[in-house]
């Protein structure tokens, strides 16, 4: 990246108090960022930062006292954070834009395979028959693909990836490092013999999916991920699970087979949830939480029980004075002479 002032003030339709001609070409955090670089100014408790960066500009609210910092480059904006998102996206277009498309001579690509626009197929990508990949999309080394995949466009597949046979993917989709779709779900008959794992596994678009998340082909029928969901680092997702639009699982969440999740529904990190139950829509849960029955729609919940997060926070306060708690009731029932049991 290397823009003036000037034109990151246009970019961000913010106002430039300072060198227009000034040119960026990297960013960083306001306490550590270096000479040529952007920064932000987010959140007001990092203020004083501000007067010592080294960062050759920086992006900063409309509240800001600018006449404190006279001998600064500053772009005035209603979100810096948001200002400052928009060189990351600027970068990391850059980034992307070196992976030219071009299918690589040691990649494995069967003849009945179907491949759009401007695809990339990187080395010692394996591609099974019947699979189709849509315009423009980006399949980097080492990944799997098996046969009857659909691929659709502008999607991105880091290295290592794999998706098993029978899987749709929409649009617009990441993949990172190490995600697996497709694989067998946990199923097993009471005599300990395997159940044949038969479904597949559809995602929509705008999908994203963090590092070594597993995702699990269903028994029969379909494993479901629906539009603009982002799913975080070393999710489990299980066979036959449902999960609605817009809604965010964070690392290390565990969802058992069968269990729906609805629309724009956020769970924190480490939250387990049982199979064949229902979460609904517009419900959040608080990280390490577990999920045990049925959750109606519109709730914060945390804990484990579940409960309201107020409540479950009441209940956290209580937990810290147990011990004073429990001296008291020793006193009391030494005064009354009752023997703990």
């Amino acid at each position: 990246m290397n823009l003036t002032l000037k034109e990151i003030a246009s970019i961000v339709n913010g106002k430039l108090i300072g060198q227009e001609d000034c040119v960026i070409s990297g960013v960083g955090a306001i306490q550590d960022a270096t000479q040529g670089s952007i920064s932000f100014l987010g959140n007001k408790k990092y203020t004083h930062y501000l007067k010592d960066t080294k960062a050759s500009a920086v992006f900063v609210g409309e509240d800001i006292k600018i006449e404190e910092y006279k001998d600064k480059n500053l772009i005035v904006v209603k979100d810096p954070q948001l200002a400052f998102s928009k060189m990351l996206v600027i970068i990391d277009k850059q980034r992307l834009d070196k992976i030219k498309p071009g299918i690589s001579q040691k990649a494995s690509i069967e003849q009945s395979v179907k491949l759009g626009k401007d695809v990339t197929i990187g080395h010692n990508a394996v591609i099974e028959d019947n699979t189709i990949i849509g315009d423009n999309t980006k399949i980097l080394p080492n990944t799997f693909i098996g046969s009857d995949v659909v691929i659709g466009k502008n999607c991105l597949i880091y290295p290592n990836v794999t998706i098993r046979e029978k899987t749709i993917i929409g649009d617009n989709c990441i993949f990172h490092p190490g995600v697996v779709i497709g694989g067998d779900g946990f199923g097993f008959a009471s005599t300990g013999e395997k159940i044949p794992q038969i479904g597949h596994v559809e995602i929509g678009n705008n999908v994203e999916i963090g590092a070594n998340t597993t995702i699990d082909r269903a028994a029969i029928g379909t494993t479901k991920i629906g539009n603009n969901t982002k799913i975080d680092n070393l999710v489990m997702i299980a066979h036959n699970v449902q999960v609605g639009d817009n809604t965010i699982i964070v690392s290390q969440v565990g969802i058992a087979g069968s269990t729906k999740i609805g629309n724009r529904v956020t769970l924190g990190g480490q939250v387990g949830i049982v199979g064949h139950i229902t979460v609904g829509d517009n419900v959040m849960v608080g990280a390490k939480s577990g999920i045990s029955g049925n959750v109606k729609d519109n709730q914060v919940l945390a804990g484990h029980p579940l409960q309201p997060y107020r409540k479950h926070l009441e209940s956290q306060a209580l937990i810290k004075k147990l011990p004073e708690m429990f001296s008291h009731i020793k006193k009391i029932l030494k005064k009354l002479n009752i023997e703990e049991n």
